[in-house]
């Protein structure tokens, strides 16, 4: 195991920057996940710890050594593509074994080595089928099982799941979340699937056009975003955003006024956006939500309806069967959950509490 240190890293290819001015510290054992949308530099970010780009400022360390001019295979690190990049020819035992024959390591370490891994990722019948003869769970188990072989100080992954299917991704989440309990070893995880970084991290770092938004455990930075962009990009549906102004204990915006949150005197008469989670309005005969159907979204036992009010479209659940249709009329309220305060032009959360754990980085 070993810590990962950025400091002050900055990249760009021409005149596009890529990743600004980053710092972050991956603690060693750790699963750490880089979440944010394409494009905002999470990708560029593993590849320059692999040593497969050059920062152009700052200093990566791995385990308390500077290594920014050192080569990939001298990083010891250990990654996995979002292609399973495996060799067609070579059957499975061939594809686990490459890295070490290459390194020319002893015939005997390497069968022992492999068979662990194998043994570990459940490949053990599977060793002597090539690549086309697997699925693609099977597949991006060998890839994985590739890197473990290695015995790497820290895995990099970069999107591994993208390419399977829906149901074969929770299985692998389920997969990789034992891998790392077995383990122990310090994993960089990317993706762009908030569902997979809540579910996997030990700590997220969320990011957006290359600037390291929060950081913290999956649970502090869902219940405490530090701005507008980490509030909207963790949970599933997206959280409601609405403008209004802080007016004697209410927000008060285009045909709705609600009850403030407590803690929030300090901004009386201030513009604000606030939010509020799908899971915290419902479905209610009059509520201090008010619009016409736009859309519903059923889940099985429950699920969402979207209305159209006039400060914008807003989410709400429900329970069980419900009979709206697009343009029927219907009221939400405020159920449970806190209501999140965000400064109107620097979209910066407004503090109504004591502060968060996680760390908050200035967007």
């Amino acid at each position: 195991m070993a810590d990962v240190i950025l400091a002050g890293i900055h990249k760009a290819f021409g005149d596009n920057p890529i990743v600004r001015g980053v710092d972050l510290e991956i603690r060693s054992g750790e699963f750490m996940v880089l979440v944010g949308p394409s494009g905002c530099g999470k990708t560029t970010l593993l590849r320059l710890v692999a040593g497969l780009e050059s920062a152009d400022r700052g200093d990566i360390q791995i385990g308390g050594r500077t290594v920014n001019t050192l080569p990939p295979r001298e990083r010891d690190v250990g990654m996995v593509f979002q292609s399973y990049a495996l060799y067609p020819h070579m059957s499975v035992r061939e594809n686990l074994a490459f890295g070490l024959t290459l390194r020319r390591v002893d015939r005997a370490e390497i069968d022992r080595r492999v068979n662990e891994a194998a043994a570990l990722l459940e490949l053990s019948l599977l060793l002597d089928r090539k690549p086309k003869q697997l699925s693609g769970g099977q597949r991006q188990r060998v890839a994985m099982g590739r890197a473990i072989v290695r015995r790497p100080s820290v895995f990099l992954f970069d999107e591994p799941l993208s390419n399977l299917d829906a149901a074969l991704r929770v299985q692998m989440r389920g997969e990789l979340a034992r891998l790392h309990q077995r383990l122990q070893s310090t994993m960089i995880y990317v993706t762009h699937d908030q569902v997979e970084a809540m579910t996997l991290a030990t700590r997220l770092a969320v990011f957006n056009k290359g600037v390291l938004q929060q950081v913290g455990n999956p649970l502090e930075l869902y219940q405490a975003p530090a701005n507008k962009f980490v509030a909207g990009f963790l949970g599933s549906p997206s959280m409601n955003f609405l403008e209004g102004k802080l007016e004697r204990g209410q927000l008060v915006g285009r045909g709705y006024s609600v009850a403030a949150p407590a803690g929030s005197e300090a901004y009386e008469s201030r513009d604000v956006v606030w939010g509020v989670r799908p899971q915290a309005l419902a479905l209610s005969e009059k509520g201090e939500l008010r619009g016409s159907v736009d859309s519903v979204e059923r889940l099985g036992s429950d699920g969402f309806v979207y209305l159209k009010t006039e400060a914008g479209v807003v989410a709400a659940r429900f329970d069980g069967p419900v009979s709206l249709k697009v343009g029927d009329t219907a009221h939400a309220s405020i159920v449970g959950g806190a209501i999140h305060l965000f400064d109107a032009e620097s979209e910066v959360a407004l503090p109504l509490q004591a502060a968060s754990a996680a760390r908050v980085v200035a967007p």
